[in-house]
């Protein structure tokens, strides 16, 4: 398993986690799309806009491996912002190819792509 040195580990002051410490020895939890609703609360909202820029600082445009990234904060963004990079694609990988869809992320997160052609 990829670790992306230098990627946040959570959103500070919080539980909100961004990357896991090792693989899971009993399989790797897939990446499913999960429904982000208009009430959620602000703190999931605030997690969701501070791992979008991690990974838009970190990664940009480009392809990225799933690697030691969290699968249930990838899920909220999953089919939306972040897209399969590959096909086949298996989100039950460390391997997996990822990709930002820089359109989908600048309508949700505006204030991250703000000038970002």
């Amino acid at each position: 398993m990829l670790k992306h040195r230098g990627f946040p580990g959570r959103l500070a002051g919080t539980d909100f986690q961004f990357t896991i410490r090792r693989a899971n020895p009993k399989g790797v939890t897939p990446i499913t799309p999960r429904e982000r609703f208009r009430d959620r609360k602000p703190a999931d909202r605030r997690a969701d806009t501070a791992f979008m820029q991690a990974l838009w600082e970190h990664f940009g445009d480009q392809p990225f491996e799933r690697g030691n990234l969290d699968a249930g904060r990838l899920s909220w963004l999953f089919q939306r912002e972040v897209i399969p990079a590959e096909d086949p694609f298996d989100p039950a990988s460390y391997d997996a190819l990822l990709v930002i869809d820089v359109d989908a992320a600048r309508q949700s997160f505006p204030d991250i792509f703000d000038g970002v052609r």
